[in-house]
């Protein structure tokens, strides 16, 4: 049976995007409370009838999570441009040694935003 698990955590944070033009709302400093959902896929085992613990997720993403809430995102190395893109990817590299059948990344950073990744073509 293949299944597809998914733990969510959320964290508030400011950003400014740099790279967007000169009088663009986003370039200045403002805040989210964003909103993460980290996805596993794959086959259920014979032997545990499980393919894994949900606690195995949150223990993975949980130094992610404290890296990343009540920061400004500009000042962490690697999210100099923290777009949702980017920080999707950022979190996913490092994630993804810790959860071996990591399918995706889902990072909102409104109720009507989002981005979902799943690693390089």
């Amino acid at each position: 049976m293949r299944v597809r698990l998914s733990k969510s955590f959320s964290f508030e944070a400011a950003h400014r995007l740099p790279r967007f033009p000169d009088g663009h709302k986003c370039r200045r400093l403002h805040g989210h409370s964003f909103h993460v959902d980290v996805a596993a896929e794959g086959l259920v085992s014979e032997d545990t009838g499980y393919l894994m613990d949900f606690g195995e997720i949150k223990k993975a993403i949980a130094p992610v999570e404290e890296k990343l809430d009540h920061r400004c995102l500009n000042e962490i190395e690697g999210l100099e441009n923290p777009k949702a893109q980017m920080l999707s990817r950022w979190i996913r590299d490092r994630v993804s040694g810790r959860i071996p059948c990591l399918f995706e990344i889902r990072v909102k950073e409104t109720c009507t935003s989002e981005c979902v990744y799943r690693g390089e073509a």
